[in-house]
């Protein structure tokens, strides 16, 4: 049996009818109203020309109906494209060309950006939810007049259902290709490897156009647990609906994380709270020890858009002394160190690059052929990610490959380097990366955000390198900046921070403002 990904929220509302599955702000649907929402807008895609194989666009925030639209386009066999809302007019059009969406699904809040994008995209059919424009389809009404019966399936298995497009760290975005199948093993790979009962209940505030807020919605169809959507992150409202919705288990990244801790928590009725999963960026051991003080678990995920999610988790119930590690691969998954040029094995404790194997692994890039031969090869994924495993199967990530600094035929960790400088009183943020070097063939430069009312030289950075690190690896130059770029998970824009030395004596050119 082929699975698909819209039948298996119909198996679901048929096993437990009478179970919520979506709760928000203003609504409470169980999970047999929610299985006929999904037939009804399922319906609506077929009324409006939606056949196999075309794509549908979201531009939503957590909610109800961007989960109800991926499982009704999933039924009929067409491909939802989760966009980022945090996005700017330009970037959201070339990623709508560039997947072809015939249809565009949005929060009435945007329709200021979709009116700039009409013209611009090859999207014909606009469906707003609340306000918008008049000329456009409102998605509640519409329903309305759609039967709830079951649309037919159409598709599965190894069809591509879902295009995700990755961060873009450095050029354009690409549009992952996640299958039924990817979408059905990332679940059971979270259901299977961390605690996740049935009938748990999920606070869904993580973006759902990012994968590790998506892929806990499939986990919770497949389970039969509780999503719970927040649309906007708050610290305070947050805590506040853990209490009330008497949630078990929450997703969030680590800036998230360090702003929940400002909340006095400790004196909330958190007895429902089994567990926080962190990820998206590294998350400090610092900051997860800090929460198991107060009686919270954050569990630490390492994961991919192309694996369809985790990766690898670190437990409390795995060794406290590898709480620097990102934990042991999911259930199903394999991780294996190869030498990014051989593409030999590597031994436990050397150094390489981490590649992923198991039906997790993505279709590939949408129109991308070259990426896609680059990133896959006999079913490995080739993360692009240097790390190592000890002995114990335990995975550590080290660094970008493509960030990794070699001067004077030594490998520098830019990482490393940003994990001294973090610990220095007077530094707020830190990226570091390298500069092409006449002598050296790159040096590495470390750009610093000061903390407030704080004034630290150059020399008390390079000597914090010093002190602590080997003389090779030492920043040779330091760059005083505002803010570190970085994309909407955390993830510092090292493309933008080389562009800054390559530019014309070094300057930032209007892209980051450097402070003497």
């Amino acid at each position: 049996m082929e699975v698909n990904v819209g039948q298996m929220f119909a198996n679901r509302a048929f096993l437990t009818p009478d179970l919520e599955a979506f709760v928000g702000k203003d609504y409470r649907y169980s999970f047999d109203e929610a299985n006929k929402r999904v037939n009804r807008i399922a319906g609506l895609f077929k009324k409006k020309g939606v056949s196999r194989g075309d794509r549908i666009a979201v531009l939503g925030k957590n909610n109800e109906h961007v989960a109800t639209s991926l499982f009704g386009a999933s039924k009929i066999g067409a491909l939802t494209v989760l966009l980022n809302w945090r996005l700017q007019a330009p970037e959201l059009a070339y990623i709508l060309s560039d997947c072809g969406a015939s249809m565009l699904i949005y929060d009435g809040a945007f329709s200021g950006a979709v009116d700039q994008l009409r013209s611009a995209i090859p999207a014909k059919t606009f469906i707003r939810v609340g306000e918008g424009s008049p000329s456009d389809i409102e998605l509640n009404e519409a329903l309305d007049g759609i039967s709830p019966d079951e649309p037919g399936i159409a598709g599965g298995g190894e069809d591509p259902t879902l295009l995700m497009y990755t961060s873009g760290t450095t050029g354009k975005a690409k549009g992952a290709t996640l299958t039924h199948n990817n979408l059905f093993w990332a679940s059971i790979g979270l259901t299977h490897t961390i605690d996740w009962p049935h009938e748990s209940r999920y606070l869904s505030v993580a973006p759902l156009f990012h994968i590790g807020g998506l892929a806990p919605i499939m986990a919770n169809v497949h389970a039969g647990c509780t999503s719970i959507f927040m649309s906007d992150f708050h610290p305070v409202e947050l805590w506040k609906t853990v209490v009330e919705e008497r949630i078990t288990l929450l997703m969030t990244v680590p800036v998230m994380l360090k702003h929940m801790k400002m909340v006095p928590f400790e004196k909330m009725d958190l007895s429902s709270l089994r567990q926080i999963i962190c990820g998206g960026s590294a998350v400090p051991p610092d900051l997860i020890a800090a929460y198991r003080r107060s009686g919270v678990k954050v569990q630490h995920v390492y994961g991919a858009t192309e694996y369809s999610g985790a990766i690898t988790f670190w437990t409390h119930d795995m060794d406290l002394d590898k709480i620097d590690s990102m934990g042991k691969p999911v259930f199903h998954g394999d991780v294996k160190i190869l030498n990014p040029v051989t593409g030999a094995e590597l031994p436990a404790g050397q150094v390489g690059e981490i590649c992923l194997f198991g039906p997790q692994v993505f279709k590939g890039y949408w129109n991308n052929e070259k990426y896609t031969m680059e990133a896959i090869k006999d079913g490995c994924f080739k993360s692009g990610d240097l790390g190592k495993k000890d002995e114990d199967g335990y995975v550590y990530v080290i660094d970008r490959l493509k960030d990794m600094i070699i001067s004077g035929g030594e490998n520098i960790y830019p990482a490393e380097i940003e994990l001294v400088l973090q610990n220095h009183p007077g530094v707020a943020d830190v990226a570091v990366t390298g500069k092409l070097d006449e002598k050296w063939g790159e040096i590495p430069v470390a750009f610093i955000v000061k903390q407030p009312n704080v004034d630290i030289e150059e020399e008390a950075i390079v000597e914090t390198c010093r002190k602590n690190l080997a003389g090779y690896k030492c920043v040779k130059e330091v760059r005083f900046v505002d803010a570190i770029p970085r994309n909407s998970v955390g993830k510092i824009l090292k493309a933008a921070l080389r562009e800054i030395l390559t530019g014309p004596q070094g300057s930032p050119e209007g892209k980051i403002s450097l402070r003497k």
